[in-house]
């Protein structure tokens, strides 16, 4: 098989230090080309990661025909506007989460896809695609903590650069958008359905106007999922998903290392298990996989729909911390 000629659309930090060197490694993933609006700054960077070609504008790579797909780091305002114009320009698209910044917004995107059937098209959810994930999703499917019951997730760090595009309010800044989204993601991926209502309690930055702490319950029927995001408090991330027969707790569920094993803990009554999951780059094998839906023609691992529905439960948590009360999905 041969591999996927990747561009990156800007030199974002994510994109600088963790997606493209983990995609450089991949099997099926080769990454061709980077663009800035800056043309020194693409060919400062390219020279440094060792990417062949550097482009002055996102156009002048989306015209590239030797470039296959796209990945898109840009700030969120910029996700849905530029993905659609790779699109058009025959590119498939991997697109930095969250989709959008309103489900309108993410809804565009589809409509836009839909056009192109032969192109594919995913939200950029990398930790789904850790095995650690995969196993806790397992152990839940399987009965191994009986029937589930409630999840909750505490995601936060500190960041108060008036720079930081997590703190400007007017391209899509906010704890929600950057870090609530993978609270509702992975809730939604356990449970295997749509919460249907959602509260909030929302608190804003009085001067970036951002969400900087953000709790919220999901009411998925059979049982709840909650949350906090906080983009002002002591860095922290941990899961815990709890049934009726047993607990599982994933000690780094979003920013896995890659220098050291992960780990989660299967509590069971009395019983207590810690299960190591083996070294590995979960942006390494997000690129592989997206590369290989591509080289197969067959569905990439997190549908379009999916990122959608993500976006409608966003929402609807940021409205409800408006209204105080609790808002149907």
């Amino acid at each position: 098989m041969r591999k996927i000629r990747w561009g990156v659309l800007s030199t974002a930090k994510i994109g600088r230090v963790k997606v493209i060197p983990a995609m450089q490694q991949g099997k099926y993933s080769e990454v061709m080309g980077i663009a800035s609006r800056d043309p020194d700054k693409a060919k400062q960077v390219a020279g440094e990661l060792g990417i062949p070609k550097a482009y002055g504008s996102y156009q002048a790579l989306l015209a590239d025909p030797e470039i296959d797909a796209i990945y898109n780091p840009l700030p969120n305002h910029l996700h849905v506007p530029l993905s659609i114009q790779a699109l058009e320009a025959g590119k498939h698209v991997l697109c930095e989460k969250p989709i959008a910044v309103t489900t309108a917004e993410a809804q565009k995107l589809l409509n836009a896809s839909q056009k192109y059937p032969h192109l594919k098209v995913m939200e950029a959810f990398m930790y789904r695609l850790h095995p650690q994930w995969e196993k806790a999703k397992d152990l839940v499917q399987t009965g191994k903590i009986g029937k589930l019951r409630t999840i909750h997730t505490i995601f936060s760090y500190y960041n108060v650069e008036p720079q930081n595009v997590r703190n400007m309010a007017d391209i899509g800044g906010g704890g929600m958008l950057d870090i609530g989204c993978y609270s509702i993601s992975l809730s939604r991926f356990i449970f295997g359905t749509e919460p249907g209502r959602v509260c909030g309690i929302v608190e804003y930055d009085p001067n970036f106007k951002i969400d900087r702490l953000a709790s919220g319950i999901l009411d998925f029927g059979a049982g709840t999922a909650t949350f906090t995001c906080s983009t002002q408090l002591s860095y922290f991330q941990r899961v815990q998903i709890f049934g009726t027969d047993g607990r599982i707790e994933i000690e780094i569920p979003f920013n896995a290392p890659i220098d050291r094993p992960t780990r989660l803990w299967l509590q069971q009554g009395e019983r207590f298990e810690e299960i190591q999951f083996e070294i590995c780059n979960q942006y390494t094998i997000q690129g592989d996989r997206f590369s290989l839906a591509i080289l197969n023609d067959s569905p990439v691992p997190t549908p379009l729909d999916d990122a959608i529905a993500n976006m409608r439960v966003i929402e609807a948590v940021l409205e409800s911390g408006k209204t105080n009360g609790w808002v149907k999905i």
